[in-house]
């Protein structure tokens, strides 16, 4: 999550020299920054072949033009991750009446051969819900989903069992501060087990239990550092 360009730069750095196998990486689009998904994914292309940015659906006038399918494929990008996206935190930012099911379909229109990935949030409401609004996605023209980061790996089996067939990166994160875990779990409405501590060690853990998961049940990953560097939390375990 780049504050700065130059801020990229340093975890690029450290991914070149910690986590050599490392060829793909994505990037939250979050307002409150001046380096918006798209730009720093261009920027990780210099030095990675992969990069996938966010586009929040409730930045994009679904009655104006929209220039940016034309620089994603320009910059070489051909994948994306549609998220609905949080209100700004700047009131005076513009949000626009558009959904995810509508960007996804907007994008594939714009761009066929562009594949869309859309979120998977298992807090936000009930499964049958959660899953049904996934269905939506892929009848859109989703590929595949990104998941908001699980902290149970019983709650993460189950979920799998519910998406067979479907392409899925599952998330893992490092929560490693009580404030951290209390936004968690009351804004995000995040399921922690009882174990569950605010620790590196618990995190560290916890990463290499759900990679065994992943490598002996076929599914993919993706790793959230907060707060972290991925050399603390990582090293030893990619």
């Amino acid at each position: 999550m780049p504050r700065t360009l130059a801020d990229l730069d340093r975890q690029l750095e450290e991914l070149a020299g910690e986590f050599t196998a490392v060829d793909t990486v994505n990037v939250p689009d979050l307002t409150r920054f001046d380096v918006r998904s798209w730009d720093a994914c261009l920027q990780v292309r210099q030095s990675l072949p992969n990069a996938i940015p966010h586009l929040r659906a409730i930045d994009v006038n679904p009655e104006a033009e929209w220039a940016l399918p034309a620089q994603l494929a320009q910059g070489g990008i051909t994948e994306v991750i549609v998220v609905t996206g949080d209100a700004p935190v700047d009131l005076g930012s513009p949000v626009y009446p558009c959904d995810s099911v509508q960007l996804i379909r907007r994008l594939k229109r714009a761009m066929p051969g562009l594949k869309v990935y859309a979120a998977l949030d298992p807090y936000r409401s009930g499964m049958r819900e959660e899953l049904d609004y996934a269905q939506e996605k892929l009848e859109a023209g989703a590929s595949g989903f990104f998941t908001q980061p699980f902290f149970d790996l019983r709650m993460l089996d189950v979920w799998a069992e519910q998406l067979p067939d479907v392409p899925v990166f599952w998330g893992v994160t490092s929560v490693t501060a009580e404030r951290s875990w209390l936004y968690w779990r009351n804004r995000n409405r995040a399921v922690f087990p009882g174990g569950f501590a605010p620790t590196l060690a618990w995190n560290r853990e916890f990463a290499a239990l759900v990679l065994e998961w992943a490598r002996a049940n076929d599914q993919s990953l993706y790793f959230m550092p907060i707060r972290s560097s991925l050399k603390s939390w990582l090293a030893g375990i990619l």
